[in-house]
């Protein structure tokens, strides 16, 4: 389009620097399309009504002095009345006209846009001169709207988006970051809608919005329009891409969760402004797709990821997809203000010291814990119940409640993901939330005192009245450095990219037991002899749970891939050994469709678990599929950071074994760096280990059946606890054994267990005798690293 008039400029005539022109959000689309589009990435044609237009608006109406006159009327300490003082400005500006200049303008553009396409539908949003800052956003201060369709209803939400310059909300956004009223102008996006009504949409982090983790792309989405997903009026599905895999083009999606989509925004095809476009229930075939296949989602992040390298900060980015063409488009980028203003010299651990069972549970926001009293909030008349401190418990939450929220001190939402209304303000408030819930409006009570907890990973738990919790602060900016490395010992996935923020230097061990139990839930020679199962209520469950799986085998490889991806991207380029499974009998046996497949046996613990399992026909094909997650992981996904460690090898042969076996599942000791450890956890171990040493690229001590082994004592006995104990001179002369041979042929070694965390003695000796490596669980590793670091330096101190 070809527009030259002193109000008008199209999109393709404007960069980044025109902010002042066309302000934030319309000067990165002209941004967008004259860099990004000719990479290939799609973004909407449309126009900016300029500043200009906004500031002869002004003029024409003679409404600076009145305007302004109001606004110093403002109490600008209390704000309390501040819904008056908006109340009068938007009547002001709603009461002015549009200069008959400007409107010919627009409709001229318009016409240029549509190709005279009287019905044509664009979407028209405020783009204020001090927006998408890289320090202040203005997102959602001021209004949008979607399904705009022919010249009456276009010039009416262009003079609706200037009322909105004087919401409530933005009054206050500008006072608080201390812009002149006037000084702010507000300038409009025309652009075309993508029947993203009849596709999908949503919003992309190129870093993890929890975190600011930047070695993930994050991308929410839903059916329908994207104003479902800014909202937080729907559940959103959820993908994680590993940001070093897409360069090298390799398989970046390592992470995909499915969302409920209850519902979907949609155009409305006759109505008013208001409700251009309405809210419907979502089809149950459509809840249970995703909303992008895996190459689309791919492409996505691809263009995230462009967009992030051109702007060289981290990007917040709007996306849809056209359900009659089947193509992507970015439709909006702006900074990511949140992560980008943000230090971390210190590190707050919270722990939760008693717990009941949780009242409702949804998605965390935040990293900590908190107790208050429920206020349930509907609409904004309820503003006058809320107090200072509450817990202020919604559906869902809107722009206009801001002030509201600003007394909580979290946020609980029935519906909505991490990147919904809820989710952004509780970031930049500095306050936690649980949102996506589904039920907490019906549990909770107006009144009743809750303890939130969000610090346990992905997930947000309310529980029923105020419980005790600890706080540990650690100063990481003066944290020292260690020759012996600490490490995690890590079960669950979604705590890694909050962990990988503490001082460490990997994961020394990482259990895939607990992604088994949790997330796959079958055992994996259930999939693998599917067809053979009886008829049971067991069968149905595990045809529901692998519905999307016509190959059921596959079900297990990507859920365990999906795991162990998720840890490897939170951690790289740093080690993270995977354990490969270590389920006793009796554990595999309580797995959907186990009992089928597992022996009794008396004595678990000395039986058929570990390594034996790997080569023995009852379980070598299951094998299989873990060799081939480990694959995924690594080959397609390109973290080859990863290494895989086998657990309770009792001999040389066994260990050969073990090694060929992975590779006629095409996991190649040294292919592509593959190292494979041994964790030395059975007294031969240890007694032949110059000859493990020879075989495995290093060991992993696991003192705990070690101690068990050597001194002869069931670790699950209560009666003889007492003699469980790794200080035993037997033990500690194994320990050194397993170290010195290690080292002595140049193989890595380390330790997992409890004693280290327990025992800062414990920790000396490993340290005195020089072990590569010490891993700790999550709520050890601050004080284990307390505990090396004072072991060096008294160490350093004796060799002087």
């Amino acid at each position: 389009m070809s527009i030259n008039n002193s109000y008008i400029v199209p999109f393709s005539d404007l960069d980044r620097t025109d902010i002042s022109i066309a302000g934030g959000k319309n000067a990165s689309l002209g941004e967008l399309i004259n860099r990004m589009k000719p990479l290939g990435i799609r973004i909407p044609d449309g126009f900016a009504i300029v500043a200009a237009a906004y500031r002869q608006f002004l003029e024409t109406n003679h409404l600076e002095k009145k305007l302004l006159q109001v606004l110093d009327t403002l109490d600008k300490q209390s704000l309390d009345n501040l819904p008056k003082v908006g109340e009068q400005c938007r009547k002001l500006v709603k009461d002015a006209t549009i200069p008959e200049e400007c409107e010919q303008a627009i409709k001229e553009a318009y016409r240029a846009l549509a190709a005279d396409d009287a019905d044509f539908a664009v979407a028209v949003r405020s783009s204020a001169t001090a927006e998408d800052l890289p320090d202040a956003s203005f997102a959602g201060q001021h209004d949008s709207f979607l399904n705009v369709r022919g010249e009456t209803a276009l010039l009416d939400a262009c003079h609706r988006c200037y009322v909105s310059l004087y919401n409530d909300r933005a009054i206050k956004y500008r006072q608080d970051h201390g812009f002149d009223h006037m000084q702010v102008l507000l300038s409009i996006g025309v652009q075309r809608m993508v029947r993203s009504d009849k596709g999908s949409a949503g919003v992309a982090f190129t870093v993890d919005p929890e975190t600011g983790h930047e070695n993930i792309i994050y991308v929410t989405g839903a059916w329908g329009l994207g104003e479902s997903v800014v909202q937080g009026a729907v559940n959103p599905d959820e993908f994680y891409f590993f940001k070093e895999a897409i360069p090298l083009k390799k398989h970046s999606l390592i992470n995909y969760r499915m969302g409920s989509k209850e519902t979907m925004t949609v155009y409305r095809q006759t109505g008013s402004m208001e409700n251009s476009v309405i809210s419907v229930e979502t089809p149950a075939a459509m809840r249970d797709r995703p909303v992008l296949s895996d190459t689309e989602a791919m492409e996505l992040a691809r263009w995230c990821y462009l967009i992030e390298q051109h702007y060289g900060m981290p990007m917040d980015i709007e996306w849809a997809r056209d359900g009659e063409t089947n193509e992507l488009f970015i439709v909006q980028a702006r900074p990511e203000t949140v992560h980008r203003q943000q230090k971390q010299p210190v590190l707050d651990t919270f722990r939760l010291q008693e717990k009941g069972l949780p009242v409702c549970t949804g998605k965390a926001v935040g990293k900590a814990i908190v107790s208050g009293r429920v206020c349930l909030v509907h609409t904004l008349a309820d503003v006058e119940k809320v107090q200072q401190g509450d817990v202020i418990v919604a559906a869902i939450t809107n722009p206009d409640w801001n002030t509201m929220l600003r007394k909580a001190v979290c946020i609980v939402t029935d519906k909505g993901g991490r990147t919904s209304h809820a989710s952004i303000v509780a970031r930049e408030l500095g306050i936690i939330a649980v949102v996506g819930t589904l039920d907490a409006t019906k549990q909770l009570k107006d009144g009743q005192v809750v303890t939130v907890d969000c610090a346990e990973g992905d997930k947000g738990y309310v529980y029923d009245g105020k419980l005790e919790w600890e706080v540990t602060e650690t100063a990481l900016d003066h944290f020292p450095q260690t020759r012996t490395a600490p490490m995690f010992i890590l079960a669950d996935p979604d705590r890694a990219l909050d962990l990988s923020r503490y001082p460490n230097k990997g994961v020394g061990l990482l259990r895939m037991e607990f992604t088994i139990t949790n997330q796959i839930q079958i055992h994996p020679m259930a999939l693998v002899r599917y067809e053979q199962l009886p008829d049971s209520p067991e069968r149905e469950r595990i045809e529901s749970l692998t519905r999307r799986y016509t190959d059921k085998k596959q079900y297990f490889i990507h859920k365990l891939a999906e795991a162990i991806a998720l840890v490897a991207a939170a951690f790289y380029p740093k080690d993270v050994i995977v354990r490969m499974s270590d389920f006793k009998t009796n554990e595999y046996a309580r797995l959907l469709g186990g009992a089928v497949f597992e022996p009794d046996e008396e004595n678990p613990m000395l039986g058929f678990r570990g390594a034996s399992r790997y080569y023995h026909p009852g379980y070598r094909e299951a094998f299989g599929l873990e060799c081939a997650a480990i694959r995924r992981t690594r080959e397609e996904m390109g973290l080859h950071n990863v290494k895989v460690m086998v657990p309770f090898c009792r001999t040389i042969e066994e260990g050969e074994k073990v090694i060929a076996t992975m590779k006629d599942h095409g996991l190649i000791q040294g292919k592509q760096e593959l190292e494979i450890y041994v964790m030395a956890e059975v007294p031969s171990n240890a007694i032949l280990a110059e000859e493990f040493a020879a075989l495995f690229d290093g060991f992993s001590i696991g003192s705990n059946d070690l101690t068990q082994l050597t001194l002869g004592v069931d670790r699950d006995s209560a009666v003889i606890s007492g003699l469980f104990d790794e200080n035993n001179a037997a033990v500690k002369a194994l320990l050194t054994q397993v170290i010195r041979a290690a080292r002595s042929v140049g193989k890595k070694v380390g330790l997992c267990g409890q004693a280290p965390s327990d025992d800062p003695g414990f920790c000396r000796f490993l340290v005195e005798e020089r072990i590569d490596s010490i891993s700790f669980t999550p709520d050890a590793l601050l004080k284990g690293v307390e505990y090396i670091v004072k072991a060096e330096a008294e160490g350093l101190k004796e060799s002087v």
